[in-house]
């Protein structure tokens, strides 16, 4: 029995937020062109109240595809962030480092985006733009020969000159692709809550530093706040063993009460986190984007943006590949693609790894060190400006969409 096949330009697995807008990208910056997307659960709103950090490189993406304003109703804007470094015990937080200030005139480095708004915008924009295959199962993928073809659990085929995997961390596509990872376990683990206080943050998002990592408390419309907050496998799992008015405790002396009370608006969860490079980002007419290419600690917020960025360098080459009549899916095009984007995530990953190997111990020879390098550039304001606009995703040399620049 023939099987049933169906022929795309460009077919992405995963439909998360990497996958939605590499969609969106396509089909705004090509019209006509045929776009599918698969996924193995169906497309929807999450249901939690967790926000991510939006910054203004990736801004100007969403303002490019025209989906900006509706993420932007519920968004908070980030007008500062204060650095604070303390021991086991310290009672005191002293503030050796303050970023404020903006990117352009008017534009904030940074805003704070609710997950149910930027899927909520996506999803609107993709409807009838691209044909959405969910939920399907995946079963097989070959990229050989002129076309990369996936096998779904029902029997059909989906073929596409290029498959694009925002699949995720374990992506089933880089392992079929035979593409391994380098990278290694910090054996901590990311807590993330939303909460309620009782003080205003003005804006403000709070970054402090604890021995067993960082703790962050990023501002959300009205008295709320999104946590991330860095532990050590053992304490973290004690801390989601807790009830919950136990864990507000925790947070608050974590916080040292810097917002006054505090209440959970939903149940704290954790992950896992690990650094995770794919040794390539490209394969036989298939390219790696998102967590699929890389996992870095959250420490400096970047992980989304880092796959958002990767989503503009892809569309780009894509787009101006088709637009010269070129094969969009042949190595010597995806691998613009990877060189664009292999050195800035390098960068990244090697930055987050080092600031948590460097803040997350209570050692008082390096705790000085770090502390007297974060007063020298909190008093250094080129440099403080420099990497804002780096953290931004704002500079020279980076694709059209992220200067909100139609490809």
């Amino acid at each position: 029995m023939t099987k049933a096949s169906s022929s795309y330009d460009v077919v992405i697995v995963g439909g998360g937020p990497v996958g939605m807008t590499m969609a969106l990208a396509l089909v705004r910056s090509a019209p006509g062109l045929r776009v599918a997307l698969v996924d193995r659960r169906p497309l929807s709103v999450p249901r939690d109240n967790r926000a991510s950090a939006i910054a203004a490189g990736v801004r100007r993406v969403f303002e490019a595809l025209d989906v900006w304003p509706q993420m932007d109703a519920g968004a908070q804007p980030i007008l500062a962030m204060n650095i604070t470094d303390s021991g086991h015990g310290d009672m005191a937080r002293p503030l050796f480092l303050r970023f404020d200030g903006e990117v352009a005139p008017g534009e904030p480095f940074a805003h704070m985006v609710p997950n149910q708004a930027s899927a909520a915008a996506l999803l609107a924009a993709i409807e009838g733009a691209i044909d959405v295959i969910a939920p399907a199962e995946i079963t097989a993928w070959s990229g050989e020969g002129a076309f990369s073809r996936l096998d779904l659990a029902d029997g059909r085929q989906v073929t596409a000159p290029l498959v694009i995997a925002a699949d995720g961390a374990m992506s089933a596509l880089r392992g079929w692709a035979g593409i391994g990872t380098i990278g290694h376990d910090y054996r901590q683990t990311g807590l993330v809550a939303t909460i309620a206080h009782e003080l205003p943050h003005d804006g403000v998002a709070y970054e402090h530093f604890r021995p067993s990592g960082p703790f962050a408390s990023l501002p959300l419309p009205g008295n709320r706040s999104s946590l991330v907050w860095t532990e050590s496998n053992e304490d973290a799992k004690r801390l989601l063993s807790l009830p919950a008015e136990a864990q507000v405790e925790a947070i608050e002396e974590a916080m040292g009460s810097v917002l006054g009370g505090v209440t959970l608006e939903d149940k704290l969860a954790g992950f896992p986190l690990r650094l995770q490079l794919a040794r390539s980002f490209v394969g036989p007419r298939l390219a790696l984007i998102g967590d699929a290419a890389h996992v870095v600690h959250p420490i400096a917020g970047q992980g989304l943006n880092l796959g958002l960025k990767d989503v503009a360098a892809l569309a780009e080459v894509i787009v101006e590949a088709m637009r010269l009549g070129l094969d969009h899916g042949s190595v010597d095009v995806i691998e613009r693609y990877q060189a664009w984007r292999r050195l800035d995530t390098a960068a990244m990953a090697m930055v987050t790894d080092t600031m948590n190997r460097l803040f997350s111990n209570d050692i008082a020879p390096v705790r000085a060190l770090r502390d007297f390098g974060l007063g020298l550039v909190d008093r250094a304001g080129p440099v403080k400006s420099a990497l804002i606009r780096a953290a931004s995703g704002v500079g020279g040399g980076a694709p059209r969409l992220l200067s909100g620049l139609p490809i």
